[in-house]
């Protein structure tokens, strides 16, 4: 069926004739009325009488008195047959035009185009609605989805870590419930106004184009964007109160070698006082636990030093429930401290055997004869005795007399004044040397490239590097006798920067990142050849087990937006079946829920959407689910008039 015309009256300017079009139903697909068809065997077999059996019976005047009693009386006995005929038709009638899907033409006219962003961000996994904030908002979806009107187009688009679309634009309603019930659950923070941006572009300005927003508003300019014109706001939750560790960062001491510092911040997001306590571990071991009080809308922050030469997990735990679990815990990454074996060579010094004896990472021999072979993993340590060919290897020399294949050893400098000091050096972090007494060093002129650490007035180098292909080299070359350096507190730092500069362990800060970054990554020598040849991809392992693969250039991978929080693992990656081996070398990084901002789940009270509508059809259901349900019903009549035999 379609739109027809209407004849309207002369109006005095000669007869003329109008077309109106007046709102008509039509059918999505008329073939299904072929399925009326079905009501030709029903008639039949309404029709066709059961022939019955002869049997020879002794006498029929018995039946004839039952025939007599059993004929019809009335009008009603007579109907009943044709009754049941009529409510079966009736009931086809109704199936055939369910399934060719009616709608009317003012649907067609005003289909809608309507975008849903569903926000899967952190706040969105708390639990003061039942079972929590997203599963709320993906039945109110589900909702929406239900109510669209033929020709109505629909997209999904996840406003968590990375805006995503789910699901294009489509009218089929089981695609989009499968698109909405695959929206994972994340840690990552509000992307809802970069959804809401992408939903723009699909909706490339339709005149029935609509935004729907569900989310809890936990993001800055939710009120703005919640009074557009075009924008369907959703409010999910409740004003609950939420205690999270919004910080938490470990680094090893500069200063002690076997030491760590903590940073950890928490905030109370509620206007009450909280009191709960915080439990620190490293690899499942209590390391403290702290009593926290925690004002109203209070933030609580505070450095620890502790002692552990064992690298491994730190977690930090919040004893306390609350709506949100992602941010009671948060994890770091400890550096393992390796011991050092370390050869002093020297005819006699004590302020360097104590120095080295009191760093309890370093395994110390002492000797007066040179070593003709150094092992790779030794340091070895020249004072004033040299010889004349450096040996392949780390090496540290200090207070050095005789020239060598490196350098040319010149007069003595005296009372040399530090005028040049590299503070960006990583050997040089803690150290002053400007106000060290110094009454002599020796003058050398280096055969190849340095790197100054420390310089003179003259510009004469006291302090540098040599960076060789067979072992890196210090040379320090003041007079460690005659100045007061040995009773500084500089000269065990300055020591201990320097063995840890030749074991390569300059990550001093392995950073915690948060959820949803994006992090570049050096990677360490051992996990760049673990296969034997340099690593063109690595596998990354999410906290859940999930791995996928990561490209490498320049010895750099970059990784995320990360979206749980946990440790995140760098496992290389064999080329047969894309799997790691368990033993072979790895990279752990931690992620947490450092994101104020998404730990603070009260819902914003003060946002005031507009009141746009998106429920469609009659009743919020198309034609055809009426016309099913009243097929029922009347098949639920026909069988209560069949059991009480007012039809047959």
């Amino acid at each position: 069926m379609g739109p027809w015309p209407v004849n309207v009256p002369d109006t005095g300017q000669g007869p003329m004739l109008r077309h109106s079009y007046v709102d008509s139903m039509n059918l999505t697909t008329p073939t299904a009325l072929f399925w009326g068809a079905l009501a030709i065997p029903i008639v039949i077999f309404y029709i066709l009488k059961i022939r019955m059996r002869r049997i020879p019976v002794s006498t029929v005047m018995f039946w004839e008195q039952i025939f007599e009693e059993k004929q019809p009386r009335s009008i009603w006995e007579k109907l009943r047959h044709l009754l049941s005929l009529l409510l079966q038709l009736a009931f086809l009638c109704l199936l055939v035009t369910a399934l060719s899907d009616p709608f009317f033409s003012w649907e067609e006219r005003d289909k809608r185009r309507i975008v849903l962003v569903v926000d899967n961000s952190a706040s969105m996994r708390a639990t003061d609605v039942e079972p929590n904030r997203l599963r709320v908002a993906k039945d109110a979806a589900a909702e929406m989805i239900t109510s669209l009107r033929v020709r109505d187009e629909m997209a999904i688009i996840s406003a968590g870590t990375q805006p995503k679309v789910i699901c294009g634009l489509t009218g089929h309603q089981r695609t989009l419930r499968n698109a909405l019930e695959s929206i994972p659950e994340t840690d990552g923070p509000t992307r809802v106004a970069d959804a809401v941006e992408l939903a723009d572009r699909l909706l490339a300005d339709h005149p029935k184009g609509n935004v729907a927003v569900l989310s809890d508003g936990g993001f800055e300019g939710a009120d703005e964007l919640a009074q557009r014109d075009n924008v369907v706001w959703v409010s999910i939750g409740t004003a609950a109160k939420n205690v999270g560790i919004t910080r938490f960062q470990v680094r090893r001491s500069l200063l002690d070698p076997i030491g760590y510092q903590l940073l950890v911040e928490a905030r109370n997001h509620s206007d009450e006082p909280v009191e709960c306590r915080l439990e620190l571990e490293l690899d499942d071991e209590i390391v403290d636990v702290i009593p926290l009080k925690l004002e109203a809308n209070g933030t609580w922050s505070q450095v620890y030093d502790k002692t552990s030469a064992q690298g491994g997990h730190l977690v930090a735990s919040l004893d306390y429930e609350d709506a949100l679990s992602a941010d009671n815990s948060a994890s770091a990454i400890l550096p393992e401290r390796r011991r050092i074996p370390v050869v002093l060579v020297t005819e006699g010094n004590l302020f360097l055997e104590h120095v080295f004896v009191a760093n309890s990472l370093v395994d110390l021999t002492v000797t007066n004869e040179l070593p003709e072979k150094i092992p790779g993993n030794v340091v070895v340590v020249y004072h004033k005795k040299l010889p004349d060919k450096l040996p392949a290897g780390n090496l540290f020399v200090l207070q050095p007399e005789t020239s060598t294949d490196l350098w040319e050893a010149g007069d003595v400098i005296e009372s040399p004044i530090v005028a040049k000091q590299d503070k960006n050096s990583d050997l040089m972090a803690h150290v002053r040397l400007d106000n060290v007494l110094m009454p002599e060093a020796r003058q050398l002129t280096a055969k190849s490239e340095i790197t100054a650490l420390v310089s003179s007035a003259e510009d004469h180098p006291l302090y540098f590097s040599i960076k060789r292909d067979s072992g890196s080299v210090l040379v320090f070359s003041v007079n460690l006798e005659r100045g007061d350096l040995p009773l500084r507190t500089a000269f065990p730092i300055m020591m201990s920067n320097a063995l840890a500069w030749f074991e390569g362990s300059g990550g001093e800060l392995r950073e915690a990142v948060s959820t949803g970054a994006v992090a570049e990554i050096d990677l360490p020598d051992n996990l760049l050849s673990a296969g034997g040849e340099t690593a063109s991809e690595l596998i990354l392992q999410a906290p859940d087990g999930g791995g996928q693969r990561v490209p490498v250039a320049n010895g750099k991978t970059t990784i995320g937006p990360l979206d749980w929080a946990g440790v995140w693992r760098l496992k290389p990656a064999l080329a047969s079946d894309g799997e790691s081996q368990p033993q072979q070398p790895q990279l752990e990084i931690a992620c947490n829920l450092a994101d104020p901002a998404e730990s603070d789940v009260r819902v914003i009270e003060d946002v005031t959407p507009n009141q746009t509508s998106l429920t469609a059809g009659i009743g919020g259901r198309p034609i055809w689910f009426y016309l099913i349900v009243i097929a029922w019903i009347m098949t639920a009549i026909e069988w209560y008039l069949y059991q009480r035999r007012w039809i047959s």
